[in-house]
């Protein structure tokens, strides 16, 4: 199942660039990697909640205009965060390392002709889901029950950045917030909950090198 999703997106986005290449001979196809700052958002977020992690994938931006392109993506990309929790039945931290493939689909506007911005929308699949827990109610170890059939499979959300063009070379910065909930319902004694009840929330840095 992961591999047949994975094989839909490749050929998404490959559809995406031959779509480039035969609209303008100025369209560039590239790779970008860097690093993600990570957190879920709930009720109670503060900056310890936030983790460390990494995106890489490839792009092909399409121009429209001088200063307009259309930039899709298909990258993979950690996102997660260290929880803490307080309810009926215990007390503890978690900590949720998820794994997602996500295309974006951006619009980019050139403000000077090396300095853009960029915004649009993202679809994500969860591939892989590790949760690491520390309770003080060893009856409430859910560490080895979690896995990524336990979360919800898609997360959608929006993306705006920043970037930094030099010829083939770029830098840029991205904020990435999840609109949908990333834990699903559950009940546990007749209570209905849902965990973990936040939503995807992620900073990236990265660099990306075109190769046209």
């Amino acid at each position: 199942m992961k591999n047949s999703k994975l094989i839909i997106a490749l050929t998404l986005f490959m559809g995406l660039t031959q779509l480039s290449n035969a609209q303008t001979d100025n369209a560039k196809v590239g790779i970008k990697g860097g690093v993600n700052f990570s957190n879920l958002y709930t009720d109670d977020v503060d900056d310890n909640n936030v983790l460390t992690g990494f995106n890489v994938g490839l792009f092909a931006k399409i121009p429209v205009t001088e200063m307009f392109a259309i930039q899709p993506e298909l990258n993979y990309s950690t996102k997660g965060a260290k929880l803490t929790y307080n309810n009926t039945f215990a007390k503890g931290t978690a900590k949720f390392n998820l794994g997602y493939i996500e295309i974006p689909v951006l619009a980019v506007v050139n403000i000077t002709e090396n300095f853009n911005i960029h915004a649009g929308p993202y679809a994500g699949y969860l591939l892989s889901a590790n949760v690491k827990n520390d309770a003080n109610n060893n009856s409430y170890d859910f560490e080895n029950n979690f896995e990524a059939e336990d979360f919800n499979r898609f997360d959608v959300g929006a993306s705006v950045g920043l970037g930094l063009d030099l010829d083939s070379f770029s830098v840029g910065a991205r904020y990435n917030y999840g609109l949908t909930n990333i834990g699903k319902e559950r009940t546990f004694l007749g209570t209905s909950y849902t965990f973990p009840d936040a939503k995807n929330s992620v900073i990236n840095i990265y660099a990306a090198f075109s190769f046209n």
